[in-house]
């Protein structure tokens, strides 16, 4: 296929990888089989990346010639994204699990976000205007066949992982790999990149539940008399889940009255708010 102008070959890769950014957003939030698609749409997209490159360097090489002062910001970039891209299917594939202790995906989270700061003065700098010609025929055919090709080389990458038997194949459809499951001394306590597990002594630790009746402590010994118990999955953003028994109090015994409220917020040790919804 010939080159598109490179007009065209900016405005499609600015185009993919404001898809690539809001696609990884949306599979770290998919906790949800029905939410797999958004991991394999991520995955798609960043074939469609690594399709667009031959075009976009022949940009790059003729860019460089000019000896701009902003030339290395722009090999910053490229540097960037080069390590996003490798990061990611060193990741999926399992090839690249960690790197000097650092998992795989963290490099490739971190790799993407450093890249937005960059991508904004890319655009702002070197503005590619879209134009109402835009919409040929032969672009949206061009469109076509890098969507089709880059689902066609996904799907050839996913079949050869399966057969290598690489540790890509046996990940869980939110992307993360099986860590310790059924044995909770082998779980990992970390879930980011410098997290440290806080200690907490049992003899003085407490819960506190806030409800419309008011706020009260509950010890661990207090809370050690139930044994509610319920075989789940914990499913990290960091890349890795384990199935687990696990054993504690439910929550409608630890809320009372509820009055008028419409969801419960969880405060955790970690200095982590999350907020459930009623159901």
């Amino acid at each position: 296929m010939r080159a598109p102008p490179p007009r065209i070959t900016n405005l499609a890769l600015l185009g993919v990888l404001l898809i690539a950014f809001a696609s990884g957003v949306g599979a770290v939030a998919a906790g949800t089989a029905s939410g797999r698609w958004v991991a394999v749409a991520h995955g798609v997209v960043g074939v469609a990346v690594v399709l667009l490159v031959p075009w976009k360097s022949m940009i790059v090489r003729r860019g460089l010639r000019r000896a701009r002062r902003s030339r290395w910001a722009s090999l910053l970039l490229a540097a960037l994204a080069v390590t996003a891209l490798v990061t990611g299917l060193g990741s999926a594939s399992g090839l690249l699990r960690s790197v000097g202790g650092f998992h795989g995906i963290w490099l490739h989270v971190a790799a993407a976000l450093a890249l937005v700061p960059l991508v904004v003065w890319h655009v702002l700098a070197r503005p590619a205007h879209p134009h109402r010609t835009d919409l040929s025929r032969r672009t949206l055919l061009r469109a076509g066949t890098l969507g089709a090709a880059a689902a066609v080389v996904y799907l050839s990458i996913t079949a050869v992982v399966r057969a290598a038997g690489l540790p890509g194949a046996t990940r869980r459809f939110t992307g993360s790999y099986e860590a310790g499951s059924f044995d909770p001394a082998a779980m990992p306590t970390t879930s980011w990149i410098d997290d440290v597990a806080p200690k907490a002594d049992p003899a003085t630790w407490r819960l506190v539940v806030a409800d419309a009746d008011g706020e009260r402590e509950l010890s661990l010994q207090e809370l050690s008399g139930h044994d509610a118990r319920l075989r789940a999955t914990l499913d990290c953003t960091s890349g890795w889940y384990a199935h687990q028994d696990w054993e504690g109090v439910p929550v409608a015994e630890l809320v009372r009255t509820t009055g008028a409220a419409r969801s419960l917020h969880v405060h955790s040790s970690t200095g982590l708010l999350e907020p459930v919804p009623d159901r």
